[in-house]
């Protein structure tokens, strides 16, 4: 009984050494993806529906831009479209830079990996910092909720700009293409 504990012990140690070498041999790009570089913007409600969350851009080794979205208050299974509109919040009819993936009512998360901007042109971590720029969440893709902004917020530039608007109020309509 002792011998066979032992041996199902030692075993166990030889498969878990094994894994950690495995693991610890991996070249660094494949144990993370990302530099280490991120940056995290506040979305407020943008309407009477109690929602909000954060944006969060993180620089990936490629030279890409992940985006994470993270949204409290919502529930269901809609998708709700995301923007990421050229301007102020307050701005109404920006134009898209681009599209991100729809919020996930359920979990409350959008993951997108970007690449290029609606111009074709590639995007980068230090340019997304440049944008004068804005995030806007909205209820649904088409009809009247196209014009509900759930939750909004500026980044890049136009976050740190003190002239720019906030607060639902203060958000613009987009363009309705």
């Amino acid at each position: 009984m002792f011998q066979e504990k032992t041996v199902k012990t030692m075993r166990l140690w030889t498969i878990l050494t094994v894994l950690a070498l495995a693991w610890a041999c991996q070249p660094e790009s494949e144990v993370s993806e990302f530099t280490g570089n991120e940056t995290t913007y506040a979305l407020l409600p943008g309407s009477a529906y109690p929602t909000s969350g954060t944006i969060t851009f993180r620089e990936k080794k490629d030279g890409t831009v992940f985006a994470l979205v993270k949204l409290d208050g919502l529930s269901g299974k809609d998708q709700h479209p995301v923007h990421l509109h050229l301007g102020d919040l307050s701005l109404a009819d920006a134009d898209i830079a681009v599209l991100l993936s729809p919020v996930s009512a359920a979990s409350g998360i959008s993951e997108t990996s970007l690449t290029k901007w609606a111009d074709e042109t590639p995007v980068t971590y230090t340019s997304i910092l440049a944008l004068n720029a804005s995030i806007k969440v909205h209820l649904s893709e088409t009809g009247a909720g196209r014009d509900i902004i759930l939750a909004a917020g500026n980044i890049g530039t136009a976050a740190t700009d003190k002239a720019s608007s906030g607060g639902r109020l203060g958000v613009g309509i987009c363009k309705s293409e």
